[in-house]
């Protein structure tokens, strides 16, 4: 059976290049505005769903709190779990599928890592297994991109240069996908991936979520959490609660 994409493009080395230049900074304020909001708890257990690396989730434990970080790229778990202590852990995880016998207070869902399937089915599994982890009265953050403004402002094609490589990106929507193709060569060799995520709205979200036990109560379009416009905002942050 092939790989999804992400499957393969995000157990690369390149990838993590790519985005080499993400703001740690922006990360750890962003982490520091959630827990502030939602005045969590020193005992309380979070897991970082689609964690990639580990940074949300190592800056989480740091503050303090019991962190669980899953993500399906073996690679990422692999350089992550150099990080374990007693209260961090790190596995593979497939984000569609509930972890058996474990329960959490928080389910943080960031930096757009949702929307990555095919069909409205898989997305209703995801939210799904949430809502089986979590706790009574457990929250989950889901950080997802403003469609309105990413469509808005699409770059077609564009070339960023990361550790010696020149990546070659082409960016288009089919009316339901954005497609982000990237091309490039390092040592003699020609590379292709293409990423997709579901240009998902607001009100595409709301439909999912009622479509299970959580409901969204609050709605924020920044990581300083500020109120939600979708013309102008650059996220969609939801937060929502089990029933």
């Amino acid at each position: 059976m092939p790989k999804e994409w992400f499957e393969e493009w995000f157990n690369t080395k390149y990838y993590h290049q790519l985005y080499s230049d993400r703001n740690e900074d922006e990360a750890a304020l962003f982490i520091q505005n959630l827990v502030s909001f939602l005045k969590i708890d020193r005992n309380a257990h979070i897991l970082d769903l689609a964690c990639g690396k580990g940074r949300h989730s190592i800056f989480l434990n740091e503050l303090g709190y019991h962190v669980t970080g899953v993500d399906l790229s073996s690679e990422s778990i692999a350089y992550a779990k150099e990080f374990e202590n007693e209260t961090l852990h790190f596995y593979v995880q497939d984000m569609r599928e509930a972890i058996e016998n474990q329960s959490f207070s928080h389910i943080f869902n960031l930096f757009t890592s949702f929307g990555y399937f095919d069909t409205e089915k898989e997305n209703l599994l995801v939210l799904k297994a949430i809502e089986k982890m979590l706790q009574p009265k457990g929250i989950v953050v889901i950080d997802f991109l403003n469609s309105y403004k990413a469509l808005s402002g699409l770059v077609e094609n564009e070339t960023l240069h990361r550790s010696g490589i020149d990546f070659h990106i082409h960016k288009n929507f089919d009316g339901a996908h954005i497609f982000k193709n990237i091309q490039f060569s390092d040592d003699g060799k020609d590379f292709d991936f293409t990423e997709r995520v579901q240009a998902l709205t607001q009100d595409n979200f709301i439909q999912l979520f009622n479509a299970t036990g959580l409901q969204i109560i609050h709605t924020f379009g920044d990581f300083d959490l500020r109120a939600y416009d979708k013309q102008t905002s650059n996220r969609l942050i939801l937060i929502a609660e089990k029933k």
